[in-house]
């Protein structure tokens, strides 16, 4: 039997609800529809792409791999779908992007890969900065647009926010750990757990500040500004990382796998937002580029 639309939709839905039951009320169809698809896409490939355990299920490292291809795939039959329904001739023109250094490693290429497939005649010009300079050039009019991860600060005088995705923190762990055994752990459970801390985009303060109204002080093993650090040494175990569920990807570079888990605690959700300069009038080309954004939001949270 050929690979089907249908299984790589299914399959992405389990990935990304961690669970048949998960995917099925996700997709409004039975939990045996999703199982008979995934088992044959699995099938089809000769692969494992799942297993199963009393956490539900998880990928393989052929899983993973195939996942990044069948999200790829599920992105172009959207970018197909929406082309076919556009009625405008695009035009020429030239985007002045901004972006922050988490948004550039986990969401630029995919936005500027769905930008380059329905209007491949518009230009776009990518900076890379912390949030204030990227502030600072778009109320100066040196940007158009800017993705970011929203600081709690943003100055919403001068500019206008709108949430592309709100990102849960979990906590990673190496296989085997301890604080695996429970589906949640909470923050107290860390204070003499060894932490590695990401410095980007501000994304280690919600926990440091957790800590402290927990009056802990977690052990700090680590700081980097690079996520592909944090998971090898987090899946060697030179200690364990509190992170966005954005940043989360189940093996390290070396082929090592990671755990995570939810935090009992609540902690506010990294939140990824596209910005712009309040009042001003966007170009056709920024508005398409907006666009592609929205459109980029709702095929992340209807899976």
């Amino acid at each position: 039997m050929a690979l089907s639309f249908r299984q790589v939709r299914y399959f992405v839905a389990v990935a990304e609800a961690g669970s048949v039951a998960g995917a099925a009320r996700l997709l409004s169809i039975s939990q045996s529809t999703i199982t008979e698809a995934v088992q044959e896409l699995e099938h089809d490939l000769g692969v494992k792409l799942v297993e199963r355990s009393s956490h539900g299920m998880s990928l393989t490292l052929k899983g993973y791999h195939f996942l990044r291809h069948a999200e790829k795939i599920l992105a172009e039959v959207s970018n197909a779908r929406r082309a076919l329904e556009e009625n405008s001739v695009p035009t020429t023109g030239r985007v002045n992007l901004g972006v922050t250094p988490l948004v550039a490693s986990y969401i630029l290429a995919d936005l500027l890969a769905r930008f380059r497939r329905a209007l491949p005649l518009l230009e776009v010009n990518v900076v890379e900065d912390n949030h204030d300079y990227l502030e600072h050039l778009l109320i100066g009019g040196e940007l158009d647009i800017a993705v970011m991860v929203l600081p709690q600060n943003l100055s919403l005088l001068s500019l206008e926010a709108e949430i592309v995705e709100a990102s849960p923190y979990r906590l990673w762990l190496p296989l085997g750990h301890p604080l695996a055994q429970s589906p949640e752990v909470s923050l107290r459970d860390l204070a003499d757990e060894p932490q590695i801390l990401l410095a980007i985009d501000e994304i280690d303060q919600a926990p440091k500040l957790a800590w402290q109204q927990l009056g802990i002080r977690p052990p700090i093993a680590f700081r980097t500004r690079s996520v592909e650090a944090v998971r090898s040494l987090v899946a060697t175990g030179a200690g364990l990382a509190v992170l966005p569920d954005l940043t989360y990807r189940q093996w390290s570079l070396e082929g090592d796998k990671i755990d995570a888990r939810r935090i009992r605690e609540e902690l506010p959700a990294v939140s990824v937002g596209v910005v712009w300069r309040r009042g001003s009038r966007l170009s056709s080309a920024a508005s398409q580029f907006l666009s592609v954004v929205q459109t980029y939001r709702s095929t992340r949270h209807r899976g």
